[in-house]
């Protein structure tokens, strides 16, 4: 079944590009230069997507002042050791994008990630020139990736929430879309399950990026 969207909001990290990589190396820096033991990186795949605060406090338990460390560090790896770009963007994105445009929908950025990250990766794999707007998120007023939808809602001047659908790889893009009042498409190929997706309460789940689009008409 589809619907007739007009507005696409897609997440960034494990939706348009695999950003696993750079992030759970990230993650793994940043463990160590706090006194940490990593035994297994791929323990921090779990991470990719969800705002690193909520990453580094909820689930490493890392407290006040140690909790802007290890973001420090996290980013520190991220923007000037290279991490942001052991990264790429996921097949068929580009022409899923390509044929959105050609439909006339508009393209929303609406991502976890704070706007310099975000402009680093759209801008190096030239994913800018799709999106109609980015959509990020910070400390202030837009930690949760409700706040971004909201906050993207309110500078693209969408009021009518049935023409709009999310599309993401982890429940925190689901449960987002859901309090916002919109429908999700959660994609399999990125860091969330099945399971996870539809416990979230997903729309529609997509194998590929090419069946995003199966559900916008």
């Amino acid at each position: 079944m589809s619907k007739a969207y007009s507005y696409i909001l897609f997440d960034l990290d494990g939706t348009l590009t695999d950003s696993g990589p750079g992030i759970t190396n990230g993650f793994a820096y940043a463990v160590e230069k706090m006194g940490g033991q990593v035994e297994d990186k791929s323990a921090y795949r779990k991470f990719v997507g969800p705002p690193l605060r909520d990453s580094f406090e909820k689930v490493l338990g890392y407290t006040g002042e140690d909790t802007d460390k290890a973001i420090a560090f996290y980013r520190d790896y991220y923007f000037n050791q290279g991490g942001a770009l052991e990264n790429t963007v996921y097949p068929g994105i580009e022409q899923l994008l390509t044929d959105l445009k050609a439909m006339g929908k508009t393209l929303i950025v609406a991502t976890s990630k704070n706007i310099r990250g975000t402009k680093l990766v759209l801008e190096h794999f030239d994913l800018m020139k799709y999106f109609d707007f980015v959509a990020t998120a910070n400390d202030t007023d837009r930690p949760h990736k409700s706040d971004v939808i909201r906050y993207a809602f309110a500078e693209c001047g969408i009021t009518d929430p049935s023409k709009a659908v999310m599309v993401g790889d982890r429940e925190n893009d689901i449960s987002a879309a859901n309090e916002v009042g919109i429908d999700s498409i959660g994609v399999l190929y990125g860091y969330g399950d099945e399971e996870e997706l539809t416990t979230a309460g997903a729309t529609y789940l997509a194998q590929t990026a090419a069946d995003v689009k199966i559900f916008i008409e």
